[in-house]
């Protein structure tokens, strides 16, 4: 059967094809971009974050250099630190290489019994002369050699009292007031009712070179020295 359309017919339909096409112009069409996946790695010497080493390494680095710690010793207080770090989501391994740096490997006087200081806190050099049972303050030291006080905090124990004074203080430069997971704030608490940090020194360290200049005084390679070790005491546990 053969249709004929009318011219009306055919008018319409035009239109409609018309009508059509200008509103897929008018429609923008839906595109595919494909972006590449950029994944960041940390910046060297990172605070916040997995440790960059083992407890084996830092072991097998410390105890045959250690003057004042048997290997016993060496291994409770690196795991001690591996422990609380873990816990505090901070980098130990790194902050077990800033205890090297501070204390020679565990050789100093004031990580000895019975300072156990591990990081030169509140350590200023100064040194006061007054009778043996009369010191000065509450942060302060007798030197039995020199018959003298030195200025300095002093710790019971390692793992109940250095370890956590020290990550505290860590995190207490990493993060700014306020911030962090309950267990971060319990550290940093104990670790600034031991020695106060300003206000203006809170959340200023990203990294370990962050410090420089902070924890120690010129200190400007300070940060890297530490990490230059954290890099030698890796390669003690390959």
């Amino acid at each position: 059967m053969n249709y004929r359309l009318s011219r009306r017919s055919l008018l319409t339909l035009g239109m409609v094809a018309l009508s059509q096409t200008i509103a897929r112009a008018q429609t923008p069409e839906t595109q595919q971009i494909y972006v590449p996946m950029i994944i960041r790695s940390p910046l060297p010497g990172t605070l916040l974050g997995p440790p960059s080493g083992t407890a084996e390494a830092a072991i097998a680095w410390l105890a045959p250099r250690s003057t004042a710690y048997v290997p016993y010793d060496v291994g409770v207080i690196v795991n001690g630190y591996a422990e609380i770090g873990q816990a505090a989501e901070i980098d130990w391994f790194l902050a077990i290489a800033q205890c090297a740096h501070e204390t020679g490997h565990l050789t100093s006087w004031w990580c000895q019994r019975p300072r156990r200081n591990p990081a030169g806190i509140g350590v200023t050099g100064e040194i006061r002369e007054a009778p043996p049972d009369q010191p000065p303050g509450p942060d302060w030291a007798w030197d039995e050699s020199i018959q003298r006080w030195r200025a300095g905090l002093s710790f019971a124990s390692w793992v109940g009292e250095s370890i956590p004074a020290h990550l505290g203080r860590l995190l207490a430069y990493a993060l700014p007031p306020g911030a962090g997971t309950p267990y971060q704030q319990q550290l940093i608490d104990y670790a600034l009712w031991r020695r106060p940090l300003p206000d203006h020194l809170r959340g200023v360290a990203v990294t370990i070179t962050d410090l420089n200049g902070r924890w120690a005084v010129p200190g400007t390679e300070y940060g890297q020295r530490i990490l230059a070790l954290a890099e030698r005491m890796r390669s003690e546990g390959y």
